[in-house]
């Protein structure tokens, strides 16, 4: 079997694979929810707060602690009026805490 020396960008793989362009997506809607209500986010909770899937019409959000999950979810009838006002269709946010191995080491 011969390879080929030719290499692809991750965005030009996606385009000649229609699971790949659903992921990619995906992935840019979730950020752009984030990006959405991140003025409502306390600004000390924002480091420990990441987009996560989305499935249909629930958006996952990965966050750090159970504190920080606490937050979310007295702040999450004005995150889901955010994102409707920004025009994105999500109905309900899943808190996801990240387990201790799963989090990015702290910066010294």
């Amino acid at each position: 079997m011969r390879r080929s020396n030719t290499s692809f960008s991750v965005l030009q793989a996606s385009m000649d694979s229609p699971t790949l362009a659903r992921l990619v997506d995906l992935s840019a809607q979730s950020s752009a929810c984030l990006r959405c209500i991140n003025t409502l986010l306390p600004p000390g909770l924002r480091p420990g707060v990441q987009a996560g899937p989305i499935e249909g019409q629930v958006w996952c959000l990965l966050v750090e602690s159970t504190a920080i999950a606490a937050k979310l979810r007295q702040l999450q009838p004005s995150l889901l009026e955010r994102l409707a006002r920004g025009g994105h269709d999500i109905t309900a946010i899943r808190l996801k805490v990240r387990a201790a191995s799963a989090r990015p080491a702290a910066k010294a």
